[in-house]
């Protein structure tokens, strides 16, 4: 690794390089981020926490040096000089290639392009400052990687196949696998205490009224061929099945941050916000889905014969708009995410900040949604997971509250501004 900071070698070298004009490395590496994930095959569940592990790794190399807010795990104790963007870039970098070891010689070449853009750009900086800001961004890296590597996500437990009970996940079409990503759910949060501080409902019981309204909600605007759901329903439906939180809710920030003219620092420290509340939210749905072990919508539906409520009807041949997720209903883990990115937004943002979301997903190229506010996307986030036929509604709207009381935990416990302002929005 000693090759990583012999800087007055490959400095020449990395003046040869074709300068990238970039205005904010802390963003630029948020987006090669999500590539990176997206090439390494990560589920969008999985993919939460290696967003997590990036983003916290570019804010603590950036508070290092700029000492504004409390860090999220490593100290400030970078060299003096050294280059807030160099360190977010080496930051970046190095935990990408721990997290995704097969696309090390492709980051490789994008984090000397991005040194070269620091080296060569308008706002040159000197090659001393260069080198002390790699050396802190490569010791945060290894620090937070570390750190990481030992709360309890790796290695899997067994295989989950649930129960056959009634009102039990079990595993579904189209792949019939089982429980997905199971040990996030006793992986170790990052901010909240326990999931267990943060409980849920739970779903309602099988003879009551909400779960008879509920259940012929889905049944009706849910299936495949429901004639009840609208065309713009169906299309909102389609569009938050077909891309993950990770790349919608981080491109959202990054859209209003560059709106906005906000700093690096505020950069890396909203994105490590984000992603870390979308992180525990993540951690905190997974407890609860194993708690409850819920049935899909597919199964209640096709099984009803077999649940103690006389006014649900069976219907074996039901299925839904979109293709059921390997895991148990209760509750959803897109409402939970959204329900945390949302929160950080409007926080961040304002109330009132209007965006637009898109999609990374080719299917859904040029087809965006527009908010009027953070509220807005919440409610049409529950509203589509019914109306693609593989939630419950109660499912939808109880992780939406979770998501959004652990963003605000994290907002009010973590990333403090050092100097006594509270919670440094912008406003």
């Amino acid at each position: 690794m000693k090759t990583l900071f012999r800087i007055s070698i490959a400095f020449v070298f990395l003046l040869n390089l074709p300068a990238i004009a970039r205005a904010d490395e802390v963003t630029d590496w948020n987006k090669i981020m999500l590539d990176t994930i997206r090439t390494g095959g990560l589920s969008p569940v999985v993919g939460t926490r290696a967003a997590a592990i990036v983003q916290s790794a570019v804010y603590d190399a950036v508070n290092g040096i700029e000492r504004r807010y409390t860090p999220i795990h490593v100290e400030p104790n970078a060299a003096p000089g050294a280059s807030v963007r160099a360190a977010a870039v080496q930051a970046a970098y190095a935990s990408l290639v721990q997290l995704f070891p097969p696309q090390a010689s492709a980051l490789a070449a994008q984090r000397n392009a991005s040194l070269a853009g620091i080296a060569s750009g308008s706002a040159v900086e000197h090659s001393q400052s260069i080198a002390r800001g790699i050396a802190w961004g490569q010791t945060v890296a290894n620090e937070i990687v570390a750190w990481r590597n030992t709360d309890g996500f790796n290695p899997p437990p067994p295989p989950n196949n649930g129960s056959t009970a009634p009102g039990q996940w079990r595993p579904t079409l189209p792949a019939f696998a089982p429980f997905g990503a199971v040990q996030l759910g006793f992986t170790t949060p990052w901010v909240i205490p326990s999931p267990l501080n943060f409980p849920v409902p739970g779903p309602p019981n099988m003879n009551s009224d909400k779960y008879t309204q509920e259940f012929n909600e889905v049944k009706l605007m849910g299936s495949v061929g429901s004639i009840a759901r609208t065309a713009d329903q169906t299309t909102a439906a389609r569009f938050w099945a077909s891309s993950s939180p990770n790349y919608q809710w981080n491109t959202v920030a990054v859209v209003l941050a560059k709106e906005r003219h906000t700093t690096i620092s505020e950069n890396s420290r909203l994105l490590a916000l984000m992603n870390i509340a979308i992180a525990d939210t993540a951690i905190a749905v997974w407890r609860w889905k194993l708690v409850y072990n819920f049935w899909r919508p597919i199964t209640a539906i096709q099984l009803a014969d077999t649940d103690p409520n006389p006014f649900t009807t069976a219907d074996p041949s039901w299925l839904p708009l979109i293709n059921t997720p390997a895991y148990p209903d209760y509750p959803s883990g897109l409402n939970g995410a959204g329900g945390a990115a949302a929160t950080v937004i409007a926080n961040f943002f304002g109330e009132n900040t209007s965006f637009v979301v898109d999609s990374d997903n080719p299917t859904q190229a040029g087809i965006v949604r527009f908010f009027p506010n953070a509220d807005a996307a919440k409610t049409e986030m529950v509203d589509t997971r019914v109306f693609s036929g593989i939630h419950f509604r109660f499912a939808d709207a109880d992780a939406r509250d979770l998501g959004t009381t652990i963003a605000n935990y994290v907002i009010a416990n973590a990333f403090q501004p050092l100097n006594g302002k509270k919670k440094g929005q912008l406003r």
